[in-house]
């Protein structure tokens, strides 16, 4: 909507405003993740590396800098092979999909108080059905692979990826309820007094980050794509630019579990309640908050072993399951009786 204001006391009428700010909001959004992500994958590998004792990539560009620039240039032009008896159709259509979903997701994301593409009322809501959404890509490209491997590597990303999005609608909704609103930036104001990852919410602050891990396949939850398994599971026939966006997709909703994980917790733009670092904008807050729950990510990669997959669904839906059910229970009732009774 700042860009909308802008364009507005340009003198132009609402509608030209509102097209041109919404195009003007939606192509640096775009642009900042795209750069955010080259070095958080460049960031990935080299925190893997350090905590190996390896140094990681270090050639191109001083320190490894332009690394993942670099090869984004080799996937742009290497050749694409599809598979003699692949569903050619799908096989390209699959990882299309899940890069437009991914970017979709962050439509609704805010990165300041008003800075957001779309303040809708109803963003969870619309982050929920992003997410349901995100697993076609990943069963289509097994399936239209037309190998066994693939196919195994989407069934199993399917099953992973419906259960832990159960645990995470109801550590969900324990925010909501202290929150009060299904607008994520009206949850970003209610911490204004608290963030509630330091209130009774902190064990579903926990659950959604392991949750978070399986939900986009990461290490130790990687079993869709366990290379001693599946080789490299659903994408083990892909190549160059499909290659490519089925891996911009999967980092984009690894950076949008860490924002999510951010804004329901840990108050999104809202800085330290401590001067001078009040003073630090709501942005570069949102940033670094994102950066240290990927850094945590990448070191559960680098220092967790890997589950077996009964393992891994136990832990779904026979831990995580009941506990948030429980504390939805035991959230509504502090609700009810403490905080409100605080309030009147």
């Amino acid at each position: 909507m700042a860009f909308v204001r802008a364009f507005q006391s340009m003198g132009l009428p609402f509608g030209w405003a509102w097209l041109i700010g919404e195009v003007c909001g939606i192509v640096l959004l775009a642009v900042v993740l795209l750069l955010m992500l080259a070095y958080i994958l460049l960031a990935d590998r080299k925190i893997w590396a350090a905590v190996q004792m390896r140094k990681g990539p270090n050639v191109v560009g001083a320190f490894g800098l332009l690394q993942s620039f670099a090869d984004f240039f080799k996937f742009a032009f290497k050749e694409s092979i599809i598979p003699a008896g692949a569903n050619k159709g799908v096989f390209l259509l699959a990882p299309l999909l899940s890069f437009v979903l991914a970017f979709a997701a962050w439509a609704v994301i805010p990165v300041n108080d008003g800075w957001v593409v779309a303040d809708i009322n109803v963003g969870i809501l619309y982050l929920f059905a992003i997410s349901s959404l995100g697993v076609y890509g990943i069963i289509m490209g097994g399936w239209a692979s037309n190998s066994k491997y693939p196919f195994l590597g989407g069934l199993r990303s399917a099953a992973q990826m419906v259960s832990y999005e159960v645990s995470i609608g109801f550590v969900i909704i324990t925010v909501l309820l202290f929150a009060g609103s299904l607008n994520i930036s009206q949850i970003v104001r209610a911490q204004a007094h608290g963030w509630f990852a330091f209130s009774i919410l902190f064990p579903m602050f926990v659950v959604f980050f392991v949750s978070a891990l399986a939900e986009t396949n990461r290490p130790p939850f990687d079993l869709p794509e366990a290379e001693s398994e599946l080789v490299a599971g659903y994408m083990v026939e892909y190549s160059s630019t499909p290659y490519l966006l089925f891996m911009i997709g999967e980092y984009l909703n690894i950076v949008l579990m860490c924002a999510m994980l951010s804004i329901l917790f840990f108050g999104g733009w809202l800085p330290i309640p401590v001067w001078p670092l009040t003073v630090v904008p709501g942005p570069i807050w949102l940033i670094l908050k994102i950066w240290f729950f990927f850094f945590l990510f990448a070191m559960a990669k680098a220092i967790v072993p890997r589950y077996r997959y009964d393992q891994l669904m136990r832990l779904g839906w026979k831990v995580f399951l009941p506990l948030s059910l429980v504390w939805v229970v035991v959230s509504a009732a502090y609700v009810l009786f403490v905080l409100h009774r605080h309030a009147t």
